[in-house]
């Protein structure tokens, strides 16, 4: 195929270009060029998606089977890319989140159930991230004519993360001691692999398939405790794994999700299916996951060659807690009468 990408260095977009290379797609990549490196063999084009001329001189002339939009999170954004590029390729992939489903995570993320309300011309400050996406799904959808095909991802993991969760947990185990666990090591997760999702966009992109899939693993495919101790035996470490209730840990003042990665606090009806996502449509259409043990090996092969000082624990936002509040945490759970 040809095939442009727009993104192609961070992350889900690198995994995207590299499957695609490796199968001998042409690939072209559309981006600014400064928050990562193009790889080897593939055409950049330098361009900012939300300026109309760049995007008129990258489509003059041009067409691909394929475009794989990794980057898209303003609708209008989003939208502006898909006018300028329909006529001038066949699919249109857009990567969007299983967040942009309306009431998940507090109700059942159902395949095909519609996303949050956004309409497609919706800027920056119109919502959050997963009503943000929705409307970049429909932003696609209206504006481009040939077949669109929208990405829902679940919680994604893997080598060259970038937002910095996989990472800090890997970073932390690796230094020992004694580790602050949050909450309860029973916890069933639902984690995927960043090249499996590449995988299976590409797949569908080569079909010219449309329509809206779940992209994620099986629900239960790992344990918040089966997670961390993958996490230990990848690295080598002696550390101990000091569980510490999550109702104490709201008493102290730690955040979810950030300050400590993939915790989500007690047991809510707000967060109640944010690891039960159903993925049967996606599995018949050829979605295959490799297991957990295998991201978090090849993600710590990947990171423990990056000088921990130039390791980034989040793009957006730094993730991890920090060593003293960890510390004084661990000292107060020792200290309860």
């Amino acid at each position: 195929m040809k095939l442009l990408i727009i993104g192609g260095t961070r992350f889900l977009g690198r995994a995207v270009a590299a499957e695609a290379l490796a199968r001998g797609h042409e690939v072209t990549t559309f981006n600014r060029g400064r928050t990562g490196s193009d790889l080897p063999g593939v055409e950049a084009v330098r361009g900012d998606r939300e300026s109309p001329a760049d995007l008129a001189r990258l489509a003059a002339g041009r067409s691909w089977d394929a475009v794989v939009d990794t980057c898209g999170y303003v609708p209008r954004v989003v939208g502006r890319s898909a006018r300028a590029l329909s006529g001038h390729a066949g699919t249109y992939a857009f990567i969007s989140s299983v967040s942009a489903i309306d009431g998940f995570p507090g109700e059942p993320a159902a395949e095909g159930a519609p996303g949050f309300a956004c309409e497609p011309d919706a800027g920056p400050d119109d919502g959050d991230y997963g009503v943000l996406k929705a409307g970049c799904e429909r932003a696609v959808t209206a504006g481009f004519s040939g077949n669109a095909l929208v990405v829902r991802p679940g919680l994604i993991l893997g080598p060259h993360e970038d937002v910095g969760r996989l990472p800090w947990w890997l970073t932390r185990i690796s230094r020992g001691g004694r580790v602050l666990a949050p909450g309860d090591p029973q916890t069933p997760m639902q984690l995927v692999d960043v090249r499996d999702v590449a995988i299976f966009t590409l797949d569908q992109a080569e079909r010219g398939a449309s329509g809206t899939f779940v992209a994620t693993g099986p629900a239960g495919n790992t344990t918040y405790g089966e997670w961390l101790r993958l996490c230990r035996e990848a690295t080598g470490s002696g550390a101990e794994l000091v569980w510490v209730d999550s109702a104490f840990l709201v008493e102290q003042g730690a955040g979810t999700f950030v300050e400590l990665p993939l915790w989500g606090g007690p047991p809510s009806a707000e967060t109640g299916h944010f690891w039960s996502v159903p993925t049967a449509e996606a599995e018949a259409a050829g979605l295959r996951t490799r297991p957990v043990a295998e991201t978090v090996r090849d993600t710590w092969a990947w990171l423990r060659e990056v000088p921990e000082e130039r390791r980034s624990y989040g793009v957006k936002m730094r993730h991890g807690m920090a060593p003293e509040k960890e510390a004084a945490i661990l000292a107060a759970w020792d200290s309860r009468s």
